[in-house]
């Protein structure tokens, strides 16, 4: 194969989409580094109070509720702030995303290079909906192995034996439901982010303003005019029904998952409501791919 055959070589489709991705993730250190950040605090937290590990393991053998609910509040607490830190990165992330390429002038740059509108919007997305939510599961099941690590050790230091905190830790449990509610979530909250992008395409100052405003400007009319909130509620619902989804039995929000066999994931994927919100996200992403190619710098 000659060198000019190679040269003149089609490139890849996927290569402009994964290389974006790189980009993205190169520029946005705070994906990672602010779960890493949130682990970090709950392990201090987490080795400064391990000396009370033997005495909470000693009370849970000898069957003490809260003892046993003491032993896993730290795993818990670490898992919920990785994926909450996370969370908040990918909202302020999608705000800025495409806002901050017009407002430092940097799109005429991007746009020169071999990559479409289409392809920029999706990679920032997969950033918000794939890459953070995986992140953040990365780091808390990294965080949890090493409070089980430490854990263990000071039970052994201790004459305690470690089986017995591994008895009353439910973590295979959490490690299967942990990445499963992720997913479900981020299927979920797709639509979400993707307005969050088209606000981002779109305003050219005070992206946050404009992406909470409407909504409850509408939640107050709808108030004030006819007494109900379905606005209200349908945001609630779409914000935060994802993690009722994956971690409450039928999706109800009331009791939760305590068995792999309570989690149901067909009757997620048969859900209207999952369906219903992805075509409206896959229709803002395609808006924002439209406004990134039209919009000029601001």
């Amino acid at each position: 194969m000659s060198a000019s055959t190679i040269d003149t070589a089609p490139t890849p489709k996927v290569r402009p989409f994964y290389w974006s991705v790189r980009r993205e993730l190169w520029e946005n250190r705070g994906v990672y580094f602010a779960p890493l950040g949130v682990a970090a605090v709950v392990l201090a937290g987490f080795l400064y109070s391990s000396s009370n590990l033997p005495r909470l393991v000693a009370r849970a053998v000898a069957g003490d509720q809260k003892a046993i609910l003491a032993l896993h509040i730290p795993y818990a607490a670490g898992a919920g702030a990785a994926y909450v830190i996370s969370l908040a990165v990918a909202v302020f992330y999608c705000l800025g995303a495409l806002h901050g390429e017009r407002r430092d002038r940097s799109l005429l740059f991007w746009k020169s290079l071999p990559v479409s509108d289409l392809q920029t919007v999706l990679s920032k997305a997969s950033v918000a909906i794939v890459i953070q939510p995986l992140v953040a599961v990365a780091v808390a099941l990294g965080l949890q192995l090493i409070m089980l690590a430490w854990g263990t050790a000071v039970l052994a230091i201790n004459g305690v034996d470690p089986a017995l905190l591994w008895a009353h830790l439910k973590l295979p449990f959490i490690w299967v439901m942990l990445p499963y509610g992720v997913v479900i979530n981020a299927l979920w909250t797709a639509p979400v982010f993707a307005w969050l992008l088209l606000v981002s395409a779109w305003a050219k100052r005070m992206t946050f303003v404009w992406a909470v405003a409407p909504w409850l400007a509408l939640s107050l009319f709808e108030l004030l005019a006819f007494h109900t909130h379905h606005v209200w509620s349908f945001l609630d619902e779409r914000i935060f029904g994802g993690m009722a989804e994956a971690y409450t039995i039928g999706g109800l929000g009331k009791a939760p998952v305590i068995q792999l066999s309570q989690a149901d994931p067909l009757r997620f994927l048969a859900n209207p409501g999952l369906w219903t919100g992805l075509v409206i996200a896959a229709a803002l992403l395609a808006g924002c791919a439209w406004l990134r190619r039209t919009r000029d710098p601001i």
